[in-house]
């Protein structure tokens, strides 16, 4: 009987030392962020869910209740965040809004030649660049150390970790493209991997901008560099219809290669990236 007393009482003792800090993350690769430096401290709720789009999504009132509850929103500056951050800490003047992309140098929305760009819209995909990682990685580390200062070896332990498996993605996608010329292109229905690009030295060339419809003289130009490249493949969206991207590829006997730059799995699509292109 005793022992069983004692059992219970260290039993409570871990719960009541347990943290349970309550985390809003608006897309899934943050999931995977978060996860990564605060383990079982942080009770994640994702806002967008999985083949939903930052531009359309409305968060339902099961997630009103979490960000009511919540301690921590990380934002990573998508337009989903853009429109609702805002509402959220007028629900909650508690919540704790982190800019994940603030200090990061965002880079204009490409668009069908290289040499031209949106100056008016960034391209949001800060994530997809494991530079840009490491540096997101620091700063939600920061976020939980303000909140959670006894645990701060805790979450430095597991930073450092993460800043090793973020270095092992980068060498494993440098050595994929080794034999790749720089300035080399690659296809992408939307062009949601400029930071991708531009960390390894490659072009992207997009068949949609902007969700606008694609005039034939610009996929007679497509055509064109794809040809004159020799592109093996076009990259496409699951959150989005390839019908366009499966007519092209018929035309130039690629293959098509499905990666979400939503996915939670972040590194794996990197790498998955980085083979379609070589």
């Amino acid at each position: 009987m005793l022992n069983r007393l004692i059992f219970i009482i260290f039993l409570s003792s871990l719960y009541l030392n347990a943290t349970n800090i309550n985390t809003v993350v608006s897309i899934q690769p943050l999931v995977t962020f978060v996860n990564e430096i605060a383990k079982d401290n942080a009770q994640i709720t994702l806002m967008i869910k999985p083949g939903k789009s930052p531009h359309t999504y409305e968060p339902k009132p099961s997630q009103m209740v979490s960000i009511a509850n919540a301690k921590l929103y990380f934002a990573i500056g998508v337009e989903f965040d853009k429109i609702w951050t805002k509402r959220f800490k007028n629900q909650n003047k508690s919540l704790k809004i982190i800019h994940l992309d603030e200090g990061i140098k965002k880079i204009h929305m490409q668009n069908h030649n290289e040499h031209d760009h949106n100056h008016q819209n960034y391209d949001p995909h800060i994530w997809l660049s494991p530079k840009n990682v490491k540096v997101i990685a620091k700063k939600i580390y920061t976020a939980f150390v303000d909140i959670d200062s006894k645990n701060k070896n805790f979450y430095k332990e597991n930073l450092v970790k993460f800043l090793t498996k973020i270095d092992i993605t980068d060498s494993n996608i440098k050595n994929i493209l080794k034999n790749v010329k720089k300035g080399s292109k690659f296809m992408v229905f939307h062009p949601s991997w400029g930071y991708f690009a531009k960390e390894y030295g490659l072009v992207q060339v997009p068949v949609e901008v902007e969700g606008k419809s694609i005039k034939p003289k610009t996929l007679i130009k497509i055509i064109e560099i794809a040809k004159k490249e020799k592109i093996k493949s076009i990259i496409v969206q699951p959150e989005f219809s390839n019908k366009v991207a499966k007519m092209l590829a018929k035309e130039l006997n690629i293959k098509v290669v499905k990666i979400s730059p939503l996915s939670k799995e972040w590194s794996k699509n990197l790498i998955k990236l980085a083979k379609s292109v070589r």
